[in-house]
């Protein structure tokens, strides 16, 4: 099947270089309303949904195949193959930041830049290394999302969001998570939170703009300077928006930083 097709791939913009949004957890390409437009000018935007989630094919779906990131990876490749792009810009949210990153390394040649907002090589403290949750956390909360997914969505998405003041955030958010096919999520969430890339993160070439967000629940301000250091040819960007999801709580000053970077 096209790839074009079974991940939703939507392309607009006037650009010759391409720039490639990949949606988070529990997310589709909607997500980036309010920043993919603003680069259309200067860029050939790319949007799509990951298997599991929006308007992809389900059919496609297979837990074993898509078992662990790299199976995420292989499909941005595809797209980005079947679509010809040359050294686009890759912009990926949360845990397709680290999807990207892994899609780099497979394909070193094929990225000019990559965008990794508020993104986390692994979320289980080890040692000194703080990833904002204990083993026994990722435990309770996949028990929880294996127990009863609407009641999850209700309480964590909030949590994620952040920005309490707005709570039409944290609405918005749990919508997209109980839009997405319950079995996909369920494994996409193992997937995600059980995930450790803290090895690969030295074999990446492709230059990066870590975007960290403050008063992240999700992936904490000790992350973000963790990959920094780890990550070469890496900026650092500390953002006033608060929550795990700036494309939405604070999407002027998510584009500002990228544009900033990308001069």
């Amino acid at each position: 099947m096209s790839a074009l097709r079974k991940n939703n791939v939507r392309v607009d913009g006037a650009g010759q270089q391409a720039m490639l949004f990949a949606h988070g957890f529990g997310c589709d390409q909607g997500m980036w309303r309010f920043v993919e437009p603003s680069f259309r000018a200067d860029y050939r935007t790319v949007l799509f949904d990951h298997v599991g989630a929006g308007q992809a094919d389900l059919a496609c779906y297979d837990p074993v195949r898509y078992s662990s990131l790299g199976q995420y990876a292989d499909d941005v490749l595809d797209i980005c193959r079947e679509l010809a792009l040359d050294q686009p810009v890759f912009v990926g949210h949360s845990v397709s930041a680290m999807i990207g990153m892994l899609a780099a390394i497979r394909a070193p040649q094929l990225f000019a830049r990559l965008v990794l907002i508020c993104p986390s090589p692994c979320y289980i403290d080890d040692g000194d290394y703080v990833g904002g949750f204990s083993r026994d956390d990722i435990a309770g909360l996949i028990d929880f999302l294996d127990d009863n997914f609407v009641a999850w969505s209700g309480a964590m998405a909030p949590a994620i969001m952040g920005n309490a003041e707005r709570p039409e955030l944290g609405r918005e958010l749990e919508s997209s998570f109980c839009r997405t096919d319950p079995t996909a999520a369920r494994q996409f969430a193992r997937v995600t939170f059980l995930s450790d890339n803290r090895r690969e993160l030295d074999l990446l070439r492709t230059p990066s703009l870590i975007l960290q967000a403050s008063d992240d629940a999700i992936a904490p301000p000790a992350v973000g300077r963790y990959l920094h250091q780890a990550l070469r040819g890496s900026t650092l960007v500390q953002l006033a928006a608060r929550g795990h999801c700036p494309n939405l709580s604070a999407p002027q000053e998510t584009v500002a930083a990228i544009r900033d970077y990308l001069r």
